[in-house]
């Protein structure tokens, strides 16, 4: 009951907070005006909605970890999780922000774009959070993930390393993710629904299997966060995640699947699609089209489904629903049954993409008897 009720103080801290960003991110011009192309929206939205979960999550995190040991309550740091974990977290968050806002408001060129993640990474890793050990994929024991350390600087009297393969993988994982849903964000309530449905999923597992209570409160916040944010959101969407937000979403589910345990392999069941579809656009930009993987086209699943027919809340919907359903499932597959349950996942992904292609190639067809075959 305590993490329900933080979730739910969490979202209505998130909710209000939106109504607020609403009127300001227009007096600070960050708003996305609908151009041909991609952009589906009609009218200017505003951005700069992360703002509202981030806030949201600052503000609980603060008042409980100041309250919570007075009223017995476990705190932050029990077990896990340590002070410096948690300020890293929170100032990599504020750097995506941040970074976000710029881009937002000045239409940043790419290499710019990713200054901001790589500076958010750094602050995590430099903090202590790190992939220690990768679960062995056969069942057997634990990789480690043990190399030797190169000693960077001193910090408050304390060395801080750069490990090796711990440290690599750390800056592909959290890249990766944050990529992921800032390429996902097309459609309103997309992102920020995979976020609930994703840090739910940490949330429970590090409750119902690992004891890990401090990582299952941060995921209950953070779901609060973003399902608060929803109403704001869901489409028609009166506010937009904006880059910071977009980006703050993977980054926050990335960090929590690693300090719950680098529990990876659930994290890409509740993310798989959109995963699958990130590589599958990045590869066709690159390797088929031979143009950038930065500009963005129609190419998208979530486009496509539109494209087919779909309304906007359907394919929303439909794109939750699977999230929801491979989520569930990892809460009860071991880890040689979640790579299966990826395997089905990417055939899945393969099935989808086929009839949607197959179904354009169709529609194109029938508008143009000449492009027959």
């Amino acid at each position: 009951m305590v993490f329900v009720l933080v979730a739910l103080v969490t979202a209505v801290f998130s909710w209000v907070i939106g109504f607020f960003v609403r009127r300001l991110a227009p007096a600070l011009d960050a708003v996305d005006h609908p151009t041909v192309g991609r952009k589906i929206h009609t009218r200017p939205i505003p951005l700069l909605g992360g703002v509202a979960p981030f806030l949201a999550t600052a503000l609980v995190l603060i008042a409980y970890a100041l309250f919570s040991g007075q009223i017995g309550l476990p705190t932050l740091t029990d077990t896990h999780i340590a002070t410096k974990h948690i300020i890293g977290v929170a100032i990599a968050a504020l750097v995506l922000i941040v970074g976000g806002f710029f881009d937002d408001r000045y239409s940043l060129k790419p290499w710019q774009q990713l200054i901001a993640p790589f500076v958010a990474i750094g602050i995590v890793i430099a903090s202590g959070i790190g992939v220690s050990e990768l679960s062995h994929p056969f069942g057997g024991p634990p990789i480690k993930l043990e190399t030797s350390n190169i000693l960077l600087f001193w910090w408050n009297g304390l060395p801080r390393y750069f490990t090796l393969w711990s440290d690599v993988i750390t800056i592909l994982w959290l890249l990766g993710m944050m990529y992921t849903t800032k390429l996902l964000d097309g459609l309103d309530g997309l992102v920020s629904g995979m976020t609930v449905i994703g840090s739910l999923t940490i949330g429970l597992l590090s409750i119902l299997f690992f004891v890990n209570i401090p990582t299952a409160l941060l995921a209950f916040v953070v779901a609060g966060a973003f399902f608060g944010f929803l109403p704001h959101n869901m489409h028609p969407a009166k506010i937009f995640l904006g880059e910071g937000g977009s980006l703050l979403a993977g980054f926050l589910l990335g960090v929590l699947s690693i300090m719950s345990g680098a529990k990876f392999a659930t994290a890409l069941l509740v993310l798989g699609i959109p995963i699958l579809d990130a590589v599958w656009v990045i590869l066709r930009r690159v390797c088929i089209e031979k143009r950038s993987p930065f500009v963005g086209d129609r190419g998208h699943l979530h486009y496509r489904l539109l494209d087919a027919g779909l309304s906007h809340r359907a394919a929303v919907f439909l794109l939750l629903a699977i999230a929801s359903t491979f989520g569930s499932a990892a809460l009860f597959l071991q880890t040689q049954q979640k790579l299966l349950a990826l395997g089905v996942l990417a055939i899945l992904m393969i099935i989808l993409v086929s009839v949607l292609i197959k179904n354009e190639q169709r529609s194109m067809g029938e508008r143009d008897p000449f492009t027959r075959t």
